[in-house]
């Protein structure tokens, strides 16, 4: 991924400075001293005050959520297959099966049996309330299926075209959370179809990105951290990272062997984000924020020989050294304090 702070500040900070601009040992203990050359450097940049954040960037991955293989609920031959991308959603057809639909009801729990009078049991009051959501009145959605259930079942019947028995069972009926998306159809039309054998691959019908990061990074994208994510068409899109991988693996990149979490951002507004599946995005994401504070660039920092960094300050043709406190790095500055530095004074920097 890349970072707007410095990952390594130290390593980079006597990077820029070896050799650039002259280190002078501090005396007597105190927070400045005068500079031992007398001149000016290269080039200056204004001490700054404000806001930094902590940002970053990650490569992420266009996808749908809740990815669930549908099997078969009956023995037959496969006459009907939904296309590939479409969406099914409740009481719509699934998937047929020696010319019979199986529908989508809405659901957590399987449809395990053949529901009847006298079944009791939460997949009873799951078909209920979908029977109910389609208009099929008359009896109390709970965890009883009673002659009052079976008639309402049996008009749902007729008005599907279906023999008018009364029961529900796996060869009528597949449940799944909301609607879902076909991901792909794991079986052709005219094959033989056994129960438990995957019919089609279904994922939930909202868009998601899915990203790593270094688990050392890792605190940057707590769950309900907020993100902006790039899309294919030059747009972007407000999400939320929704969950966060609690195992650490190593990343898809060969030649970045560190450990890695995924992590999974939720859309604000899901409907509107288009895009191909599977299309590559950038996640924006923004970390701690420090308000008000005094920053300035990273190259201007010096290592000091007797341990510590500062800044050169320039003023009126004479330059000073001052030492300083670090605080966050973000942007190519770096948030410092004490020495007497004020918004608007000049530091020195190597010229570009």
């Amino acid at each position: 991924m890349r970072r707007g702070r410095a990952v390594a500040a130290v390593a980079a900070v006597l990077a820029v400075t070896a050799g650039t601009i002259a280190v002078t040992q501090l005396g007597g203990g105190g927070t400045e001293s005068a500079g031992a050359n007398t001149g000016l450097p290269p080039a200056t940049a204004p001490v700054l005050r404000g806001d930094l954040r902590d940002s970053a960037q990650a490569e992420g991955t266009l996808g749908y959520d809740k990815q669930r293989k549908i099997n078969a609920g009956a023995a037959g031959t496969l006459t009907w297959t939904p296309r590939t991308g479409s969406t099914v959603k409740r009481n719509e057809r699934l998937y047929e099966v020696d010319g019979r639909a199986v529908r989508l009801m809405y659901g957590a729990g399987p449809m395990y049996r053949t529901l009847k009078p006298g079944d009791k049991g939460r997949d009873v009051e799951q078909l209920e309330r979908n029977l109910a959501a389609l208009g099929y009145t008359g009896f109390t959605p709970d965890t009883e299926y009673t002659e009052l259930t079976a008639a309402a079942v049996k008009r749902w019947q007729k008005a599907n075209d279906v023999k008018r028995t009364g029961k529900v069972g796996p060869q009528d009926v597949t449940f799944a959370p909301g609607k879902v998306r076909i991901r792909s159809v794991e079986a052709a039309v005219g094959d033989l179809a056994q129960p438990g054998t995957p019919v089609l691959t279904t994922t939930g019908s909202e868009r998601i990105v899915t990203f790593e990061l270094d688990v050392a990074e890792s605190q940057l994208a707590k769950a309900g951290t907020k993100v902006d994510v790039e899309l294919p068409d030059g747009t972007s899109a407000p999400g939320t990272v929704s969950s966060v991988g609690r195992t650490a693996k190593p990343g898809k990149d060969p030649q970045d062997t560190g450990p890695k979490v995924t992590l999974t951002v939720s859309f604000d507004k899901p409907d509107d984000v288009g895009g191909f599946d599977q299309s590559p995005v950038t996640v924006n994401l923004t970390g701690e924020t420090r308000k008000n504070v005094l920053t300035v660039p990273v190259n201007a920092l010096l290592a000091l020989p007797g341990g510590g960094f500062g800044v050169e300050v320039v003023r009126n043709g004479t330059v000073r050294e001052v030492k300083v406190e670090l605080g966050m790095f973000a942007d190519g500055r770096v948030e410092v304090s004490g020495g007497g530095l004020s918004e608007g004074m000049k530091v020195g920097v190597p010229k570009i």
